[in-house]
């Protein structure tokens, strides 16, 4: 693969030379700085397929410009209160750095709820905390490190996982497509703690749908996690319901809960979204209002993931007769 992406890297940045405005602009946004390291992402998403990751990233720089994605951090979602919505629905923040300096975000998937505020906020909430990472976070873990870092490792708590998940389906998979899409390759790692049964049952039947590439970045802990994610990270860089031994967590008894709206990494999003705000418009008063995205369709892959996720779904269903969380039986550590 080495020759490979020696001969692709150059190839593809001939392509993107050609380009123009506004596409040149947004693709500076997209890089920050470190374009031969943007190339490789798009190409590992593409196996190294010159033409494949060069229409991606083509595509991609339109989707940009089309829904001014290049804006969206000057567009913050008010009032505040909506906003505190949105955080206590769509458990994600970032906990600290590893020991490599990746950003380290914890996402609570099993006790989002996503039923606070309609899609399109939840959809401009996680566009902006990927814009945030990408355009503040990264460049300056890569100045104090004193090399590009370009990626993070995410911690994805299976907490509470309900059979009820079957109606976040949908919009799972258009972020995840979003993602797919537009930020390929930007999470080293998947690391999945306090995964129940439901979380073991769905596994078994999606890990053989996924890409050899994407099945060698998920790593499923038993428990916690705590002691593996010791390893590659400081005690303090630690999601907070990675921090007691075992398994199990809460949405809001840890200290440090890193999903709250109060905790330093939203608080430092959402005052920097303001500022920006205040910037580019800085008479008009801030309107409340989604900013609308246009949401993508799944890919096959997407669609037949998400086809036997329900379809597993509804066999647990079934054969429990209730939708209940079945937190108590837990995945084997092999």
């Amino acid at each position: 693969m080495g020759t490979i992406s020696h001969e692709a890297v150059p190839q593809f940045q001939a392509l993107m030379d050609q380009v123009d405005e506004p596409l040149r602009r947004t693709f500076q946004n997209v890089h920050q700085g470190y374009p031969t390291e943007t190339l490789m992402r798009f190409l590992k998403a593409r196996e190294w397929n010159v033409s494949k990751a060069h229409k991606m990233l083509i595509d991609c720089l339109h989707w940009r410009v089309q829904n001014e994605i290049d804006k969206i951090l000057t567009k913050p979602i008010v009032p505040t209160e909506l906003y505190r919505a949105v955080r206590d629905s769509q458990l994600i923040g970032m906990s600290g750095y590893s020991r490599e300096g990746l950003p380290v975000f914890a996402v609570g998937v099993g006790l989002s709820t996503f039923d606070k505020a309609s899609v399109h906020y939840y959809v401009q909430s996680h566009i902006q905390i990927n814009e945030y990472r990408d355009r503040v976070i990264l460049p300056s873990a890569s100045e104090k490190y004193g090399r590009p870092i370009t990626t993070c490792v995410k911690v994805l708590d299976m907490t509470g996982l309900k059979l009820s998940a079957l109606s976040q389906i949908k919009l799972l998979t258009i972020i995840s497509t979003i993602d797919d899409l537009n930020y390929p390759e930007k999470t080293n790692t998947y690391y999945i703690v306090n995964a129940p049964y439901i979380f073991s049952a769905c596994w078994k039947v999606v890990k053989p749908l996924l890409q050899e590439r994407t099945r060698k970045k998920i790593q499923v802990l038993p428990g916690s996690g705590r002691d593996e994610l010791l390893k590659i990270m400081d005690f303090a860089s630690l999601p907070h319901f990675c921090r007691r031994e075992g398994s199990g967590s809460s949405r809001h008894s840890e200290d440090n809960n890193c999903f709250s709206l109060d905790h330093p990494f939203h608080q430092q999003l959402y005052n920097y979204i303001k500022q920006q705000s205040l910037i580019i418009e800085p008479v008009r008063p801030v309107k409340q209002g989604s900013f609308h995205v246009d949401l993508p369709e799944p890919a096959a892959e997407g669609t037949e993931i998400a086809r036997t996720i329900e379809s597993e779904l509804h066999k647990i269903e079934n054969r429990n007769g209730l939708s209940q969380p079945l937190d108590g039986l837990r995945i084997s550590d092999s």
